[in-house]
């Protein structure tokens, strides 16, 4: 019930009647699962809330378990849980895919269960659906794309705010755009998991994160901005994956964008993949 879960809660409350028209079911949020009862009071009343995971593994009645708390463990074991009871799973953990996906993907199908993880990354394009549904008989060259939002907002209210590295960090754990640990944000690691997921499907290759360079925006000043703009470039987070001479090279790191270039133009927390 963080952000990300307590969001899930309202927009199926919202789009329920929607829901049900289009696909004939009701969706109902039967439990959540917290770490501190007291913390979540104010959502007592929509959903039922329980600290123990397997009051959820053992209802009969639950057949959908959503899991956005992140991190690898225990998402992990709840995930594997929940797959071997025939339960199908909706995450929107990045991170745990691009490490145990493989796994995971063959607990689903072993106890014929559903495992769906458009939501991993840039959820609201959705570029996994996209890559497996309708390019599926393409071949791709090239992904590249602004696939963090957080550093993407960052970054732009060092540059046109003029804000410090740390100011711009501390507006956007405030709007909610960061986490409270915005680590794997900043360093570049969410985006490179990201980019792990791109790459199994738009080129069948599984990689680890250690096979390729990861930069973050952690060590950019507000200098490095202005003396970008001086020369008529902005700076942006860009994970790039691209087939050459029949090897693939993969990178994440900041790097200098023309500013008429589509990229340069996308604004605080959006992100943008590019085929």
């Amino acid at each position: 019930m963080g952000t990300v879960g307590s969001g899930v809660l309202n927009i199926i409350k919202k789009n329920n009647g929607k829901i049900e028209q289009t696909s004939g079911q009701t969706i109902v949020v039967k439990k959540a699962l917290v770490r501190n009862l007291q913390k979540y009071q104010e959502f007592a009343e929509k959903v039922s809330l329980t600290t123990d995971f397997n009051e959820i593994l053992s209802d009969p009645e639950i057949k959908i378990v959503t899991e956005v708390m992140g991190g690898l463990h225990p998402a992990k074991e709840y995930i594997s849980g929940a797959l071997s009871a025939g339960k199908n799973v909706v995450t929107a953990n990045k991170d745990l895919m691009a490490v145990f996906g493989s796994e995971l993907i063959k607990l689903a199908q072993d106890n014929h269960c559903d495992l769906m993880y458009d939501a991993s990354v840039a959820g609201g394009i959705p570029i996994l659906r996209t890559l497996s549904d309708s390019y599926v008989g393409d071949h791709i060259l090239e992904i590249q794309g602004i696939v963090n939002g957080t550093t993407n907002y960052i970054l732009l209210q060092m540059d046109e705010k003029g804000l410090s590295y740390a100011a711009a960090l501390k507006r956007a754990q405030e709007l909610g755009f960061a986490e409270a640990d915005p680590t794997n944000d900043v360093t570049g690691k969410d985006a490179a998991y990201k980019m792990i997921l791109l790459c199994q499907f738009a080129f069948g290759v599984h990689i680890k994160l250690s096979d390729f360079s990861v930069q973050g925006i952690n060590h950019l000043q507000g200098f490095d901005l202005q003396q970008a703009k001086k020369l008529g470039y902005t700076i942006k987070l860009i994970g790039i994956a691209k087939k050459i001479a029949d090897q693939l090279f993969i990178e994440v790191a900041p790097c200098l964008l023309s500013n008429d270039a589509l990229m340069a133009n996308i604004k605080n927390e959006i992100m943008l993949c590019k085929l």
